[in-house]
């Protein structure tokens, strides 16, 4: 687990990236990493241009900020359940990017019509149910509805993408290739809809990317 210095760090490079990508604009969504006794994340309503590793919020697994300087992120609550019910979740992003919000504001899951969606999410990018910011519910939502899914994605209805992954990194990756894959399923639906991936293939596609893909650990 990262020390609290190292995931400071990581998270304010993380936050530029995710900038960077498109996925957000003026200060929304937000990133958060698992450390030891709780988890860092965005402040609430600062630009990404003011985010420096000190600026990040330490909270506990309540979703208690431990240091008053500055308020976290409006959704906390939702990030620390996530937290205290899936423990091999490390981190956590939230974005509002267009074509992934497309698909909720339709309350529509992505379907798996691509190679990419099997091999990142292992079938359908997932809906999950309308919630309400400011509790506990959004998290309930992601965890009820990822609990039955490969996915590392989960498009909260009429609301926008949360992403989970062993540590923030690998959730931010998670939030890029949700983008990407909704952008391309929605040009499939103007040509007429997408052509869905049998079963055994996307099974044979998810085992293949999450086991053999990329560099051995120590490599």
């Amino acid at each position: 687990m990262l020390s609290e210095k190292k995931a400071r760090e990581q998270l304010a490079k993380l936050h530029t990236q995710l900038w960077g990508a498109g996925l957000v604009v003026w200060s929304g969504g937000n990133i958060s990493q698992r450390i030891e006794n709780g988890f860092l994340i965005k402040p609430s309503g600062l630009s990404y241009d003011e985010l420096t590793p000190e600026s990040m919020v330490l909270c506990d697994l309540d979703g208690n900020a431990k240091d008053k300087t500055l308020k976290p992120s409006s959704d906390t609550a939702a990030h620390a359940y996530v937290y205290r019910n899936m423990p091999q979740v490390g981190g956590v992003v939230h974005t509002h990017s267009n074509y992934a919000c497309g698909w909720a504001a339709a309350g529509r899951a992505i379907p798996c019509v691509l190679t990419a969606i099997a091999d990142e999410f292992g079938g359908e990018i997932p809906l999950g149910p309308f919630a309400i910011i400011g509790d506990d519910s959004i998290g309930r939502g992601i965890v009820e509805t990822l609990a039955n899914h490969r996915s590392k994605a989960v498009l909260m209805k009429q609301h926008g993408v949360f992403t989970i992954g062993s540590d923030a990194k690998d959730a931010l990756k998670a939030a890029i290739m949700c983008e990407d894959n909704a952008k391309s399923a929605f040009i499939a639906e103007q040509l007429g809809g997408g052509i869905a991936i049998p079963q055994p293939q996307v099974d044979a596609l998810f085992s293949r990317y999450q086991n053999v893909y990329g560099q051995l650990p120590n490599a």
